[in-house]
């Protein structure tokens, strides 16, 4: 009976934040959703402007929306992997770039590797919000197949200096450090594959250009030309660095899944409500069984992805491997949301291929996320051959 008790207590706990999120959503992001499509048909950046995240950051620090998957000895409120699975969904539904900060995904790979001395000058900080991170990992013939980069790290007397090239890095322009993945020796495959924390501001660290991207966002290409960090900026152990990179890639990929059912549950209700109110050949949209199969098929689909996100994130908080699981997720979850919105345009007619809806930023989102993070393709790949090699 205390099990059930604590089951049911942590279930109203999930819940009561959940809607505290969905009405954040309603009330602080939903109303920043004219700008941002403003912003995005003039082509310019879709972040967010100084004052307004500024505005949503003191919101969520009031309403103790901060560092939610961090310990509480961070001032995190540290949740579990399924409620944060109900939050990142609320927070697709709506086209308005925000996340809680900070990161979550960067914030568990600083967790698993920090020293003390790192914890001080690096994690704390970017816990509590006071910095910000950035992660560089593709490059431009190792994307897909991270284990095949060639960006160097040689220890030299009391400092290590990274040479190579970095591309698709998100959010390094306002990062305060980098975390870095280059390889040490000459290992093959993950043989080697170490992560660095590299300052904003070091010498030999350049920014080369700005990548637009869908959707608004942008990404950038990046250089490291003899930049010498310190010993100390070592993040875990040297060459080991690949599996906290991999438990990073996790948590993106499980986020992933609960941001497109958030998009699709904003889509399928746009959907629904136009289809009962539009009127064509003296019949509602909802009339028409193409209609009424698309929304059966978004709602069938939508619940077994829901259930696949549940599941890996109550596994997660087990501490078992998810890898399986969230591959499985980013294919599944990623072109479900493609078919959705596709459909959800489709029922709209020409409205729904304007930039007035949000409608084409979020099937254009969709479209991103079935490339980062791993393409479908070398998800399928990873699946089938961990099936193959668990089948006697």
């Amino acid at each position: 009976m205390a099990v059930l008790n604590e089951t049911d207590s942590m279930m109203d706990e999930s819940r009561m934040i959940q809607e505290l999120v969905a009405k954040f959503v309603d009330q602080e992001l939903m109303p920043l959703e004219a700008a941002v499509l403003e912003r995005e048909m003039q082509g310019k950046h879709l972040a967010l402007t100084k004052d307004e995240d500024a505005v949503l950051n003191a919101k969520c620090k009031e309403l103790g929306l901060w560092a939610l998957d961090a310990p509480e000895e961070f001032g995190g409120a540290k949740l579990s992997a399924v409620t944060l699975m109900a939050v990142n969904e609320e927070l697709g539904r709506t086209v308005t770039p925000f996340v809680f900060p900070p990161d979550s995904p960067n914030l568990h790979m600083l967790m698993a590797t920090v020293t003390d001395s790192q914890r001080k000058k690096y994690l704390e900080p970017y816990a509590s919000g006071e910095a910000k991170s950035a992660i560089a990992i593709s490059e431009p013939n190792a994307g897909a197949d991270p284990s095949g980069m060639i960006t160097r790290a040689e220890k030299d007397g009391d400092h290590w200096v990274i040479n190579g090239r970095k591309i698709w890095t998100s959010r390094v322009t306002a990062a305060d450090f980098t975390i870095v993945m280059a390889r040490v020796g000459a290992g093959k495959r993950h043989e080697g594959i170490t992560a660095f924390i590299v300052e904003k501001g070091t010498p030999g660290f350049e920014i080369l250009r700005e990548i637009p991207m869908l959707a608004g966002h942008r990404t950038y290409e990046v250089a490291f030309e003899d930049c010498r960090i310190p010993a100390e900026n070592v993040l875990g152990e040297i060459g080991a660095g690949f599996a906290p990179m991999q438990l990073r890639l996790i948590v993106r990929r499980l986020q992933i899944g609960a941001w497109c059912l958030g998009m699709c549950r904003r889509a399928l209700e746009m959907m629904c409500s136009h289809a009962k109110q539009r009127i064509t050949f003296g019949q509602p949209l909802s009339e028409r069984q193409a209609v009424q199969w698309w929304i059966a098929d978004a709602a069938t689909k939508m619940h077994a992805c829901r259930l696949m996100v549940m599941d890996a994130a109550r596994k997660q908080d087990l501490g078992q491997d998810v890898r399986v699981e969230a591959s499985m997720i980013k294919v599944y979850a990623t072109e479900m949301a493609t078919e959705v919105l596709d459909h959800a345009m489709q029922t709209f007619g020409a409205m729904g291929v304007t930039k007035e809806l949000p409608l084409h930023l979020m099937a254009q989102r969709a479209r991103v996320m079935r490339v980062y993070e791993g393409p479908s393709e070398v998800h399928r790949m990873s699946i089938a051959k961990k099936i193959l090699k668990d089948t006697r």
